[in-house]
């Protein structure tokens, strides 16, 4: 039985797209997988590794985003059902393993312990299949308590826990074998138990007059009775370990799916608190060029700041290259950052920060954003930039999206807008959709003149981005004003 909650049972794994290590940074993740995790590391971990993990498989994103769609319709229901698989992995570590576990007594008595403790869980869970079968309606959910209902009813963990009391052997065990090569005993079959009162060997086995007794005197018969035992018991012993291990890792997948969207709830209470909007996005193949949204917000910002954030509407669909110009802090980086952030949540399963969003899926993500100066570097700064903007080329393939910010602004304009066209012109051959931030105005004209097809978008002074032509300034003069005032 597998919960199924990110995926279909019957998908095949596959790889997720390519990401830079830079994304982490440029994008600022680590501010919106703090808001998923919302304190918990085990949790945070989790979200981390799969935001990082985005998926083409349109048939996986769907069925990850209707089981999503049903936790944000019954919050509560699906936050008990992640407390209850939490309580059933924390509860099988209270069980110490003993030095000896891995011997066949030690580890049949620990396994029956988890076992036991496993019933009661999977009673609790039991009773939530049947208080909210009939809450959900996702293909994930649905089959999950479907197959609780089926597999692990009352009558079946009744039998389970009877098994299990019988298994404790303290009246003994009783076994049969027969004689191979050299007097060896072969063929060792494990009996039901006597019972309390009974008398050791059931009158069915007495086939023979022949008996052997173990007086005691002697500590090697202690060690013969011993090794003797274990060997009868090692079958059933090793069994129950396989049978508690494979509810452990229904518990512990249970707990890992439905944490993921536990994350996403997260997500979503803390940005609604902040005014942010949210969406399930509308997926698309990845050679459609799909890119529209109304009202997108970059959430990160919002998290950070505590407050509403101005979002913007975009309609990029059919654009391999968008250039984005105009006035310095005007909300370009902030444009770029979300727009980055929604494609990878919404390949994701998850919801992204806007009213509504359409994409097509990409085959990887990369983004190349300028960089301070370090003092660490061994090279120059153009450099560092034109080795990264190479790694990021030895990833991509047709249908990525690559992100820049300010790239190749280390040098003077026209070297860089002669190294920006070069890049731009392969990223288009390749058919790798590009949104590019700069300052560059040579670039800029030289785009909008015909030399790339290209939407161009430019930064006005409300921080939102709109389509229009290549501003000629950064405006520094009126952000100098702004801040110092007039004179």
């Amino acid at each position: 039985m597998r919960p199924a909650l990110l995926a279909p049972a019957d998908s095949a794994p596959t790889a997720p797209a390519p990401v830079n290590p830079e994304v982490v940074e440029d994008l600022r993740l680590d501010a919106l997988v703090a808001a998923m995790a919302d304190g918990d590391d085990e949790l945070r971990d989790l979200v981390r590794a799969t935001v990082l993990a985005p998926l083409t498989d349109l048939a996986v994103l769907r069925h990850r985003q209707d089981v999503l769609a049903d936790c944000l319709r019954h919050p509560g229901a699906v936050r008990a059902l992640h407390d209850l698989a939490r309580r059933a992995v924390a509860a099988e570590r209270t069980v110490l393993r003993g030095a000896a576990s891995g011997q066949a007594e030690p580890l049949l008595n620990r396994s029956r312990r988890v076992l036991g403790l496993f019933c009661g869980f999977l009673r609790e869970l039991g009773a939530f299949a049947d208080r909210h079968g009939r809450d959900f309606h996702s293909a994930g959910l649905t089959a999950l308590l479907a197959d609780v209902r089926t597999h692990v009813g009352a009558a079946y963990l009744d039998g389970v826990e009877e098994l299990l009391r019988t298994m404790d052997f303290d009246n003994g065990i009783v076994l049969s074998a027969r004689l191979g090569e050299g007097g060896k005993g072969v063929d060792f079959r494990l009996h039901e138990p006597p019972g309390p009162g009974r008398g050791a060997v059931p009158r069915r086995l007495r086939k023979s007059g022949l008996v052997h007794t173990i007086t005691g005197h002697h500590e090697q018969d202690w060690r013969a009775l011993a090794a003797f035992r274990g060997r009868a018991l090692a079958p059933v012993a090793e069994a129950a370990a396989r049978s508690a291990d494979h509810v452990l890792g229904f518990f512990v997948a249970l707990r890992d799916e439905l944490g993921f969207h536990i994350g996403c709830l997260n997500l979503v209470d803390a940005l609604a608190g902040l005014g942010v909007p949210t969406c399930l996005p509308r997926l698309h193949p990845a050679g459609e060029r799909v890119l529209t949204a109304r009202d997108l917000a970059e959430p990160c910002l919002a998290l950070g700041t505590g407050g509403p954030v101005v979002g913007g509407d975009l309609d990029a669909s059919g654009s391999g290259l968008v250039l984005v110009t105009g006035r310095n802090c005007g909300g370009k980086s902030t444009f770029l950052r979300a727009l980055g952030l929604a494609q990878l949540m919404a390949q994701c399963g998850m919801v992204v920060a806007a009213r509504d969003f359409a994409v097509s899926v990409a085959t990887g993500v990369c983004t190349h954003f300028t960089r301070a100066e370090d003092r660490a570097m061994t090279s120059g700064k153009l450099d560092e930039e034109l080795a990264r903007m190479s790694r990021v080329v030895d990833l991509v393939t047709p249908g990525a999206l690559v992100l820049c910010n300010e790239s190749f602004a280390a040098t003077d304009e026209r070297e860089a807008a002669a190294i920006a066209t070069e890049v731009l012109h392969a990223f288009v051959d390749l058919d790798v959709r590009v949104v590019f931030v700069t300052h560059l105005h040579e670039l800029a004209r030289t785009v909008h003149d015909g030399a790339l097809p290209a939407l161009s978008l430019t930064a006005t002074d409300g921080f939102r981005i709109v389509p229009g032509p290549p501003s000629p300034t950064a405006h520094a003069g009126d952000l100098h004003a702004r801040i110092f005032g007039d004179r």
